[in-house]
């Protein structure tokens, strides 16, 4: 609750305009319209942005929602967003032709991915680094990365995201030697 009092600070380089329904967040990177509700009226003093509400109490998610979308916009636009993965298999490659990311992850065929407006890719050894100012689109575009080869649990060969950690299940038991006669 104390953190939708707070203003979200802009910094000198960010530059917001707020026209109707709509607040676009220009900055070094690039820039992001946001649709605000009707419920709110997104208020710009200086160097600091608040929300009102216009509606009752059933709107203050709405106020939480529209104030970490406008600071991740913020940050957006400021100094980007990136997601990295990481790939586990032998013979698990990757690389970049233009805006498409082509995955050979043990399939008989090549996977591309094609990259939306605003969201390039990076690779480097075994690693994928997804980066764009949208952090919504840089987290789907890594999912839909991670969900071509998800880790699997006995041997954790796939694509996981860098830090993750897979919970291992240990495989089955060697049958046993002997044993009742006739069965």
């Amino acid at each position: 609750m104390a953190k939708l009092k707070k203003p979200i600070t802009i910094e000198s380089e960010v530059k917001v305009d707020i026209d109707g329904n709509n607040m676009v967040v220009s900055g070094p990177l690039g820039s992001l319209t946001l649709p605000v509700p009707q419920e709110l009226q997104p208020v710009l003093e200086s160097n600091m942005i608040t929300f009102k509400k216009k509606g009752d109490q059933k709107d203050l998610s709405l106020l939480g929602l529209y104030y970490s979308l406008t600071r991740n916009a913020v940050t957006g636009v400021k100094s980007g967003w990136h997601k990295t993965l990481e790939m586990i298999g032998v013979g698990y490659r990757a690389q970049i032709e233009g805006n498409k990311l082509t995955l050979h992850v043990g399939f008989s065929h090549p996977v591309p991915i094609i990259a939306p407006e605003g969201i390039s890719f990076k690779v480097s050894d075994s690693k994928i680094t997804v980066t764009g100012i949208n952090k919504y689109l840089v987290g789907e575009i890594a999912a839909t990365i991670r969900r071509v080869r998800p880790p699997e649990p006995y041997k954790g060969k796939g694509i996981r995201y860098l830090g993750e950690t897979i919970r291992k299940k240990v495989g089955k038991a060697a049958k046993a030697v002997g044993g009742a006669p006739g069965k």
